[in-house]
C-alpha cells in the first residue's frame, strides 16, 4: 500500500508562510507524525506533493532521517489544489492500493487504521458529530453508502458527516480519479480543489465507496488560528499515540 500525501498549499488562512504540514504540535510536526502512524500500520511507501517552502519540506524529511520518502514539486501551488493531485499522478497510478491523504489534518492513529484495515476497495472516513456550515467537506449516505460529497451536498439524502480527508483507492479507482482531473485542468479548472474530481469519482463509483465511521475519535484539519488552538488544547491531550 502507497500513501499520496498533499501538502503543497500556502495555508493563507493560518496567517503565516509555514507549511501546515510542518505545524508543531506536542513536540511533533506533523509530517513526523504522519509518517510515525503510517510505519506503525505497515504503510512504508510514501510519497508527498509538496510546493510552497518546498525545500523546508525537503530539509525537515532530512532531519527525520526520512531519505526513503519521495517528494513531487507543484510549481503551480498557489492555485487550485487539483493541480497537486495532477503532479503525483504517477504515484497514484502505480498500482496497488492508495491512501489519498490532506497533509494538514493532526488525528489518532485509531482515526487512520480502519482505513487500512477495512474490507472496502474503495473507502472514505466520516465523523458523523460535526458542526454544520460551509466550511466542512461532507458526505452525503444512501442506503449505507456515500452518495455525495463536497461543501455543498443533497440536504434530501439518507444521513451525512464530515469527511476527514484521507481516502483508500483501488487501483482502478486511483486511475479513474487521475483521468478526471486532467479532464477538469483541460476544461479550464486549474483553480478547482482537489476534492471536485474526489466528489466526481465518489458519485460515479461502481460498486460505490464504502465508509468507515470514526465519531468520537480525535482529529481536526488545520485551516485557520482556532483550529490551532483548538488542536492544541482539545484534540492534542486525547490522542492515545
Amino acid at each position: 500500500m502507497r500513501a499520496v500525501i498533499l501538502a503543497a498549499g500556502v495555508g493563507r488562512r493560518l496567517g503565516h508562510d509555514k507549511p501546515k504540514i510542518l505545524l508543531n504540535f506536542g513536540g511533533r510536526t506533523l509530517l513526523e507524525r504522519h509518517l510515525a502512524i503510517l510505519a506503525a500500520l505497515g504503510v512504508g511507501d510514501v510519497v508527498i506533493g509538496i510546493g510552497h517552502e518546498a525545500l523546508v519540506i525537503e530539509d525537515a524529511l532530512t532531519a527525520l532521517g526520512q531519505t526513503d520518502v519521495s517528494t513531487v514539486y507543484n510549481p503551480d501551488y498557489e492555485q487550485g489544489s487539483i493541480l497537486t493531485l495532477w503532479r503525483v499522478r504517477s504515484a497514484l497510478a502505480a498500482g496497488g492500493p492508495i491512501l489519498l491523504m490532506d497533509g494538514d489534518v493532526l488525528y489518532d492513529r485509531r482515526v487512520l487504521e480502519p482505513l487500512v484495515e477495512t474490507h472496502h476497495a474503495d473507502c472514505l472516513l466520516v465523523d458523523r458529530a460535526y458542526e454544520p456550515g460551509d466550511e466542512p467537506v461532507k458526505v452525503g449516505l444512501v442506503d449505507g453508502a456515500p452518495a455525495d460529497f463536497g461543501k455543498t451536498i443533497d440536504p434530501a439524502l439518507d444521513a451525512y458527516g464530515e469527511s476527514v480527508g484521507f481516502f483508500r483507492l483501488s487501483e482502478g479507482t486511483a486511475n479513474a480519479l487521475v483521468e478526471k482531473a486532467g479532464r477538469m485542468i483541460d476544461e479550464g479548472g486549474r483553480e478547482r480543489p482537489m476534492e471536485d474530481a474526489v466528489a466526481a469519482v465518489i458519485r460515479a463509483a461502481k460498486p460505490p465507496f464504502g465508509f468507515e465511521d470514526v465519531t468520537g475519535l480525535p482529529w481536526i484539519e488545520i485551516d485557520f488560528p482556532e483550529d490551532v488552538t483548538r488542536a492544541e488544547s482539545v484534540i492534542l491531550p486525547k490522542l492515545a499515540d
